[in-house]
């Protein structure tokens, strides 16, 4: 039997979700978050490739892992903006919007992003 763990359900859902907007032409903000970093990245789904990308790992910015969302988000943002993108859709795949997440999500709004 084919049967898929409930972190599975949760990302093929909110994929399904954005999947008109994706498909009109907006390029994707996708988050993954591990114990200990954070990533993300900013993907043309129509070719596959990686707009920009940030994450705490390289950028090891300090503060409490909300903070280090934080600048992640920042830093995302700018990124893409040097690569003409300003509209996207967030990806936030099976986490909830929530703490590391939505710190993130808010700076790369204020970052000018728009989603």
């Amino acid at each position: 039997m084919n049967t898929l763990t409930a972190k599975q359900r949760r990302t093929f859902r909110t994929r399904r979700n954005i999947q008109t907007q994706v498909d009109n032409g907006r390029m994707r903000l996708s988050v993954f978050r591990s114990a200990k970093y954070i990533y993300a990245q900013v993907i043309d789904d129509r070719t596959g490739r990686t707009i920009a990308e940030a994450n705490s790992k390289s950028l090891a910015p300090k503060g409490d892992k909300t903070q280090q969302a934080t600048e992640v988000g920042k830093t995302v943002a700018e990124r893409a903006k040097e690569a003409g993108v300003t509209r996207v859709v967030f990806d936030r795949g099976p986490y909830r919007y929530h703490g590391r997440v939505k710190a993130l999500a808010e700076a790369a709004r204020e970052g000018g992003l728009e989603f």
